[in-house]
């Protein structure tokens, strides 16, 4: 059982999210030789103040 886990941002819509998940599995049904009913997929929607990057709150980062 396969499972992709992508973390990103909040933000999204739920066709965003849709197509992502399509696309993803779509991906690794060609290169990976999975099957689509094996496939999970997991998004993880992280608040921006939850974030770090380089040293700064990625809330801050966005402000420049």
């Amino acid at each position: 059982m396969p499972i992709v886990i992508v973390e990103m941002w909040e933000g999204r819509t739920v066709d965003q999210k849709r197509n992502l998940i399509k696309a993803l599995t779509d991906a690794m049904v060609e290169h990976a030789a999975c099957t689509p009913d094996h496939l999970h997929v997991v998004i993880h929607e992280i608040k921006k103040e939850n974030w770090g990057r380089n040293g700064e709150i990625s809330i801050d980062a966005v402000k420049k």
